[in-house]
């Protein structure tokens, strides 16, 4: 069962990981000349770039729903939560695009999947009071990135089964986040 989830996630990476490149192969604009200078990127790169978060974040949120639905069946089966939260310490270290499952319940998984910088934490309090995406366009190193954060809302009742403590949360309600640190191009 691990084998086969391990085999699905590595499948899954390699489709990200071409997504990815195929992003990365896009011909550079003005943006990079303007961010050398400290200036913003212009909007089509930041839609541009919002589109990629929103596309990534869609089939990340789809695989974790198909894995849990598909190869999670008691509490012993290796919980999808843990396959994305090791998937996405994988696509973070492509260097594509930074992303990682964080909890907002207060109760993480592990400690380690926190809220960590100002922009995660201010983030976080707008997820737990019912926004679905929050961005911010930031300069690091001459170079424009976007930060997003979207919510992880409770969907199926297996998310108990590793989270007992989700028991009374409402379906739909957020439970955790995806956090994305993506390259303006």
């Amino acid at each position: 069962m691990k084998a086969l989830i391990t085999g699905c996630f590595a499948a899954f990476l390699m489709v990200c990981i071409a997504v990815g490149l195929a992003e990365a192969e896009k011909p550079k604009n003005s943006v990079a000349k303007n961010n050398k200078q400290g200036k913003q990127p212009s909007p089509a790169a930041v839609e541009r770039t919002r589109d990629t978060v929103k596309m990534l974040d869609d089939i990340y949120k789809q695989t974790i729903v198909l894995v849990t639905d598909k190869y999670v069946h008691d509490e012993d089966d290796f919980a999808a939560g843990s396959a994305a939260v090791e998937l996405f310490r994988r696509v973070s270290k492509t260097g594509f695009h930074n992303v990682r499952l964080i909890d907002v319940t207060g109760e993480p998984y592990e400690p380690e999947n926190v809220a960590k910088s100002d922009f995660e934490k201010q983030a976080v309090k707008k997820i737990k009071s019912g926004e679905g995406y929050v961005e911010d366009v930031v300069n690091k190193d001459g170079k424009s990135f976007l930060l997003a954060m979207t919510a992880v809302p409770v969907v199926m009742d297996k998310c108990i089964m590793c989270h007992p403590h989700y028991k009374d949360v409402k379906k739909g309600a957020a439970i955790g986040a995806v956090c994305y640190e993506m390259p303006i191009r």
